[in-house]
């Protein structure tokens, strides 16, 4: 009987193991290609922008989705931060943090709001901090916005995007949302960057920049 039962236990061990062994993470860094450029120039990219395209490198990477599953993911970030954003996304795997989406800005013409009303997680998009004439970090490439819904940008308890409202209350706990110290803001913290969810004014709980912008 105690045999029968051992036996049972370790197979259940060996199954989670080897369930555990294919969820690999996974990443590449690469320059702009031709294909991504043409994509680019004009939507999140175009003249005047303050850093050039050849500056800027596509990291993909492995991540869980909403629906338990390894998807693949991919950002547009500067250089200087591909490396350690590919470390912090591993982290964020190891984890099993869940991501909705993650996909180029220019999958939503460039459209921040687009972008954050459809979940994404994105980086780079050559565009202005709103309502002002001052580059957003995203223009630079050395800023991530992590599941918008679930950590909307909020000012005197209005949330941004508009589907983040019910997700205000951060005692609530659901999957995708970041909270003080938690795993996401421990690990953007592990490679220098902040988290817009400390600002003292309005916070921007989906925000994390790199240190100095």
């Amino acid at each position: 009987m105690r045999l029968a039962l051992l036996a049972t236990v370790c197979a259940a061990c060996l199954a989670a193991a080897t369930a555990s062994g294919a969820a690999t993470f996974h990443a590449s860094i690469s320059r702009i290609g031709p294909e991504m450029k043409a994509r680019m120039v004009g939507v999140s990219w175009h003249r005047g922008c303050p850093v050039p395209i050849r500056r800027l490198r596509v990291l993909r990477v492995s991540r869980w989705g909403y629906d338990g599953d390894v998807h693949r993911g991919t950002l547009i970030v500067h250089r200087r931060h591909a490396r350690k954003l590919r470390r912090v996304m591993h982290v964020l795997f190891d984890k099993g943090f869940r991501i909705r989406r993650m996909r180029p800005v220019d999958a939503y013409g460039g459209s921040d709001r687009h972008s954050m009303n459809a979940n994404n997680t994105s980086a780079f998009n050559c565009r202005y901090v709103s309502g002002t004439t001052r580059w957003s970090q995203h223009a630079y490439g050395k800023a991530v916005d992590v599941n918008p819904i679930q950590n909307p940008w909020v000012s005197n308890g209005i949330a941004s995007p508009k589907a983040g409202q019910s997700y205000v209350d951060r005692t609530r706990h659901h999957r995708g949302m970041i909270y003080a110290g938690d795993k996401v803001v421990r690990a953007f913290a592990s490679v220098g960057w902040g988290w817009g969810g400390y600002w003292s004014g309005p916070k921007d709980y989906m925000h994390f920049s790199a240190p100095g912008t």
